[in-house]
């Protein structure tokens, strides 16, 4: 008899495959022209940068921003206090925690069912976004294209770690930086967003992935450590080829069922421990 056929009447065997077979999230061939798109959009942003008449109004951009949002930290002590709190290292953990939580609740943006699926290709996109994060630093920095950040070349600056020195000793409070250009914490959220706006079905889902990517951006921008076009040009140039490569090639379904075989015996162990097995990423449906 074959082995499936029995697999399929064994009962726990058989809800195991079924859940298997449900959990195709992603299409697994090449979809060329989203694909290209990416690309196009990700190479037309920074061919803008660099033309420096456009580069120079990007700069006037950022500089006027920068000032409508550092400024009110002189003077306003609950502006400053709301932003150097988030401007620590630790607060980054928090905000890791509400994109996981995001993305690993099911019946949201998909079926329960998908929710693991989704986590595994999430896990392999990131891991898309650091080999092309690394190798566009390294490309920025041999051509020039890298800089410091506002709070480091305007005058003027407020910073926000002259105020909390012992915040800055103990947490690390972000509020400079001498290698600016592209923005690391910008292309992650970007990613992120990017990577849940593939399963948005309603303007409500994108206003609140597009709001909370946008609002976690924000410290980095206040405090000064990031120019905007460090966010919105270096950012976007690398979350987009990263995107591409996972979303609009058949490697996201790939390492996503890969991941998904790999993984079962642990979360079958997980699947027994109370409260845990509740989380849709965990239980089986």
């Amino acid at each position: 008899m074959d082995a499936r056929y029995k697999a399929r009447h064994h009962p726990r065997r058989k809800r195991i495959l079924d859940f298997m077979d449900k959990a195709h999230l992603f299409q697994a061939e090449w979809r060329w022209t989203r694909f290209l798109l990416c690309h196009a959009i990700a190479l037309v942003l920074l061919g803008l940068w660099l033309f420096e008449p456009v580069r120079a109004a990007f700069f006037g951009f950022d500089t006027r921003l920068f000032h409508l949002l550092n400024a009110p930290l002189a003077d306003n002590a609950l502006w400053r206090h709301v932003w150097a709190v988030a401007s620590l290292r630790p607060f980054d953990i928090l905000v890791g925690l509400i994109l996981l939580s995001l993305l690993i609740r099911g019946d949201w943006l998909y079926p329960a069912v998908q929710a693991r699926a989704a986590t595994f290709g999430f896990i392999a996109t990131l891991i898309l976004l650091l080999v092309i994060r690394v190798l566009f630093s390294k490309l920025a920095k041999h051509l020039g294209w890298q800089h410091a950040s506002p709070s480091e070349q305007l005058d003027g600056a407020v910073h926000l770690s002259d105020f909390f020195p012992e915040w800055e000793r103990r947490y690390e409070l972000k509020d400079r930086s001498g290698s600016s250009f592209p923005g690391d914490h910008a292309s992650v959220l970007m990613i992120w967003a990017l990577f849940l706006g593939c399963f948005v079905r309603t303007a409500w889902q994108g206003l609140v992935i597009g709001g909370l990517a946008l609002l976690f951006m924000f410290p980095r921008l206040v405090a000064g450590a990031h120019w905007a076009s460090d966010d919105y040009i270096g950012g976007l140039a690398m979350a987009l080829p990263a995107l591409a490569w996972s979303m609009y090639t058949p490697f996201a379904a790939w390492a996503s069922e890969r991941l998904m075989r790999l993984t079962a015996p642990v979360f079958r162990a997980l699947a027994r421990v109370p409260l845990l097995n509740r989380l849709s990423v965990v239980r089986l449906p």
